[in-house]
């Protein structure tokens, strides 16, 4: 009979589970795929077609990437992510591994060396999932001690100082600076105290200015984004060609396919530039479209993180969160020209595996703990706001709280 009650709740709360996945969230993921499949072959059809002959050859390539990170996501999304809390710090030193093997042995592209296994690797890509979850796990284990600078700050800033140099090493300023955001968003989030944040604002700030003013081709970025038009057929040549692509989209757009731009304009116009080909395309609507679908993306995210059942999970949706939203936006503040010139992504959009793999796989690890929000006995779970306050030790269940 006992046998019979276990099995019975356990078939229970599994198709409580089912019930829980947040398809707002899934339609808004299968939407951007459907727009980034649709953007990767209008973008690339041309070059494909010189190249290898084929005009779908980038498209079926990132076919391939795209059912190999649905198979990711639906994967992460079934396995219960206190799972991940356990294998966090093998994670961690896994992908700590991986980038130093970069710097050691890895593929060089455009002047930066950040890929393994002939290029089709990007290390990097696999750091924004993997530090979001190891910090999550570790806030979480740490409880009020976080707002002791021995036990939160100092810990903090090693970690993050030790990946984001080897990233740097790759020459990929702009994924360290990311990830770092993404970082001190998550320390904030559990509850680490105003003074710490803002000593690691600073330093972090200091070293930022640092990287910039040792290097000359970023000083050059800084000096293109204040004045473009200073060398138009030179530094200035991407933004320009990008916002001109823009702003010939018009309101409505020239349709798919249409757009001129990418004809040997814009640079990089199928990965980092693809927000331009877009707008030209679809108009000033389907920036917004696009635009609408991230903020969406947002809200469900943080929705998800306020309502998780634990620390872990509340840290976790958040980090992953802040990672997807504030990549996409940053890309379309380049291509827009409203911060300086980064090469980063547009998540779901942009072609490449590593960069889709590692988005799918945010959402896999978002919608599993949204299947986790409750327990089956309908217990509410702490909201975001209260770990914020006060930093919460371990889990509590439903039955102690009661």
């Amino acid at each position: 009979m006992a046998a019979k009650t276990a099995t019975y709740k356990r078939t229970r709360q599994a198709r409580l589970m089912r019930m829980r996945t947040d398809y707002v969230l899934v339609l808004v993921v299968a939407a951007l795929i459907i727009l980034g499949l649709m953007m990767v072959y209008s973008s690339t059809f041309d070059m494909a077609y010189v190249t290898y002959g084929k005009p779908s050859y980038f498209l079926v390539r990132q076919l391939v990437w795209t059912a190999l990170g649905l198979g990711i996501l639906i994967a992460l999304a079934r396995i219960d992510y206190h799972v991940w809390q356990r294998w966090a710090v093998l994670l961690m030193a896994g992908t700590v591994l991986l980038l130093g093997a970069v710097v050691v042995v890895g593929s060089t592209k455009f002047g930066a060396t950040r890929w393994l296994v002939q290029g089709s690797v990007q290390p990097s890509e696999i750091t924004k999932v993997s530090i979001v979850i190891y910090i999550a796990a570790w806030i979480a284990s740490k409880g009020d001690k976080i707002r002791k600078a021995t036990y939160g700050l100092i810990p903090f800033a090693l970690l993050i100082g030790l990946v984001t140099t080897l990233i740097l090493f790759q020459r990929d300023l702009s994924t360290a600076v990311l990830i770092a955001a993404t970082s001190l968003v998550m320390f904030f989030f559990a509850g680490a105290d105003l003074l710490q944040l803002g000593a690691g604002l600073v330093f972090g700030g200091a070293v930022l200015v640092l990287m910039i003013t040792r290097e000359q081709f970023r000083l050059n970025r800084i000096f293109t984004f204040l004045n473009p038009w200073a060398d138009p057929g030179g530094s200035g040549y991407q933004t320009l060609q990008g916002l001109m692509a823009l702003a010939s989209g018009g309101i409505f757009g020239k349709g798919i396919g249409a757009s001129e731009r990418k004809f040997g304009y814009v640079p990089a116009v199928h990965t980092d530039t693809v927000f331009a080909v877009l707008g030209e395309e679809l108009g000033l609507i389907g920036c917004l479209v696009l635009l609408g679908l991230f903020v969406l993306l947002a809200y469900r995210g943080f929705k998800v993180a306020l309502e998780a059942s634990d620390p872990f999970g509340t840290i976790l949706a958040s980090g992953l969160t802040c990672s997807l939203v504030v990549q996409a936006l940053l890309n379309m503040a380049v291509v827009t020209g409203t911060v300086p010139y980064a090469g980063i992504p547009l998540p779901f959009i942009s072609y490449g595996g590593s960069s889709l793999l590692s988005s799918l796989a945010a959402v896999g690890l978002l919608l599993s703990v949204s299947r986790g929000t409750r327990e089956a006995t309908g217990a509410r779970a702490k909201p975001t706001m209260e770990l914020r306050r006060k930093p919460a030790g371990p889990a509590v269940s439903a039955a102690e709280r009661h």
